[in-house]
């Protein structure tokens, strides 16, 4: 049963029978076969077929979230009797802004507490890091809140709760955003990421026009863009990257005023090992210290 739980997992996270076989080496049929074998085996209905979209039902959805804890359990098999403490690692996505503040504190205690367990750090855009979250490639994220609903499996916590801002280089006069917006250059924060498109919604919505100069994903080279004059720019106002260089001046939005949530996401704490449950605790511990 074990083949058929895989590639029910497989199925779940591509959608159709066909994509399934495509990642696993596997004909349509074969993946039709072992469905229809594991519903037999199991006695439930997996799949409600929509064209040629495998859409679990609600029994397939409680079938796949226990298929998730018995294939983890399944791939620690044994190792009880090498004579070695069992170590589950960790795997966690981040943006780089987390990685400069929440994480290092989280992880000196995690490793603190689990000292014989490994753990990974991989940057990326928030958009792919949720992908991998979905696929069962990391055991958590820590993003930029996207805007669209995030699927039912998948769990979300704030860590913080970040205003947009416009800065602009300290020797520039003015407060009034709209008017700096349409006569400075702008450096735009780049459009492929979340944070990014907010700041593209926010410019439409106002319908402020802006002389672009430059895209970049780094907040701190945005900033330091600004600090060398090459432009104003719209970012969000973020713990790890104050106080603001003093080249720089912050302009509010006042009653305009938009922002990002930076939060964890990961699969419901059932699908967790222990040390990932512990080490999503100790990151939310660290955003929140006096809670």
């Amino acid at each position: 049963m074990i083949r058929e739980l895989k590639t029910l997992t497989a199925v779940a996270q591509e959608g159709t029978f066909a994509s399934a076989g495509q990642k696993i080496g596997l004909t349509q049929a074969a993946v039709s076969a072992q469905m229809k074998r594991l519903e037999e085996q199991l006695g439930v209905t997996l799949f409600a077929r929509k064209g040629r979209a495998a859409v679990l039902t609600a029994q397939g959805q409680e079938v796949l979230q226990q298929a998730h804890t018995l294939l983890a359990l399944y791939r620690t098999l044994g190792e009880a009797n090498t004579g070695k403490p069992t170590s589950t690692p960790v795997n966690i996505g981040a943006i780089a802004s987390i990685q400069r503040s929440l994480l290092p504190s989280a992880l000196a205690r995690f490793h603190r507490a689990y000292p014989g367990c490994q753990s990974r750090v991989l940057p990326g855009l928030s958009m792919a890091l949720v992908n991998q979250v979905d696929a069962g490639e990391l055991d958590m994220a820590a993003i930029i809140r996207p805007s669209f609903s995030l699927h039912s499996d998948l769990r979300w916590t704030t860590l913080a709760h970040e205003p947009y801002r416009l800065i602009v280089p300290a020797a520039i006069k003015g407060d009034d955003w709209r008017e700096l917006l349409a006569r400075e250059s702008f450096v735009r924060y780049d459009r492929t990421s979340f944070g990014g498109r907010q700041v593209d919604r926010f410019l439409r919505a106002q319908h402020c026009h802006v002389r672009e100069l430059c895209e970049v994903d780094e907040l701190d080279t945005i900033i330091q863009l600004v600090a060398n004059s090459v432009g104003i720019a719209l970012v969000p106002e973020v713990a790890a990257l104050q106080p603001w260089p003093t080249a720089v001046r912050a302009i509010p939005l006042s009653e305009h005023t938009f922002h990002r949530d930076v939060g964890l996401i990961h699969r419901d704490s059932s699908q967790l090992s222990t040390p990932a449950r512990a080490l999503a605790q100790l990151i939310c511990e660290a955003a929140n210290p006096h809670h």
